[in-house]
């Protein structure tokens, strides 16, 4: 059950302190560590760690980031055949600064991944066209998305698509009719509709508007609130797993990485949209991005609890 995630990647620098520096200012931290990071690097990872056939198509740069990218991600079993090395571009990568309360600044480098375009498609074109589903994100050009879910939907594959980062100026003109799942978080769901849900009965106001725009089911991400799902034969919503939630930096990576793999092995997406649920929550509970992805022996004992 091939799934291909074209997307972002990046190395996530992350140190901790007692607070955040004001401007001007250096503080001394506690610690540091040096990760895999971006959404497409985290879905892809997410996916494979639950035993499905992830193959991620992006770039990195030709140098010691990209190095360290590399190595994580076969580390990790993630194929690594379809990323490509820029030789002008530099690895994307994000700086996190973490004070003892959690809070956090990040700054965004995106490098290479904002390169990625219809050449990498090209060199990618047996994984796309083999692929049962595509994850794809907002970390790289809106229009090699486009191209690569045509692309997809072309050969007979699904395509899931996280509008994150949050579109600011909107998606192009019926972009969502090139997609089979939309699933945005409240304030992405803000972005698209112009409406953004706190509970379940306006979340199945929001995924009507979202379906409106072409998409055949929208799965509406709550947080810590649940999860609402419609498509064109059913809808529900999915009470919030109970966990000790610590750090949620990974959490809607995970819930799509989780959902990926459960729609290429044959789920409904009722039961899909459970088992994405229980991968989000469980990633709350381990820190760091790409590591905090789960298990499927961890999911299965936290559905069945």
């Amino acid at each position: 059950m091939s799934i291909a995630i074209v997307g972002s990647i990046n190395v996530d620098i992350t140190t901790r302190s007692d607070r955040l520096p004001q401007p001007g200012e250096t503080l001394h931290g506690h610690s540091y560590a040096i990760n895999l990071g971006g959404k497409g690097c985290n879905q892809a990872v997410a996916a494979s760690k639950l035993g499905g056939d992830a193959k991620l198509v992006g770039r990195i740069g030709k140098d010691g980031f990209g190095d360290i990218a590399a190595q994580h991600l076969a580390d990790m079993g993630v194929s690594t055949e379809h990323v490509h090395l820029d030789e002008t571009h530099g690895t994307g990568i994000a700086v996190i600064g973490v004070d003892a309360n959690s809070e956090n600044s990040i700054i965004v480098i995106g490098g290479a991944n904002l390169a990625v375009d219809e050449s990498d498609l090209d060199r990618s074109s047996d994984v796309l066209e083999t692929a049962k589903i595509m994850l794809m994100q907002l970390e790289i050009p809106v229009e090699t998305c486009q191209s690569a879910a045509k692309k997809v939907r072309a050969s007979g594959g699904k395509v899931i698509f996280d509008p994150a980062p949050a579109p600011v100026h909107g998606l192009p003109e019926g972009f969502l009719q090139n997609v089979d799942v939309v699933t945005p978080n409240e304030t992405e769901t803000e972005i698209l509709t112009g409406f953004r849900p706190t509970n379940a009965e306006e979340a199945a106001h929001a995924a009507n508007l979202l379906r409106e725009q072409g998409v055949a089911a929208a799965v509406v991400k709550l947080g810590a609130r649940g999860v609402y799902f419609k498509d064109g034969e059913s809808e529900g919503f999915v009470e919030p797993f109970k966990v000790n939630a610590i750090d949620t930096v990974a959490a809607g990576d995970c819930f799509n990485g989780g959902l990926a793999y459960a729609l290429a092995g044959g789920k409904t997406l009722a039961e899909a949209v459970r088992f994405a649920a229980a991968c989000g929550a469980l990633s709350t509970t381990k820190h760091g991005a790409a590591t905090s992805a789960p298990t499927l022996a961890e999911v299965e004992a936290l559905m069945g609890a």
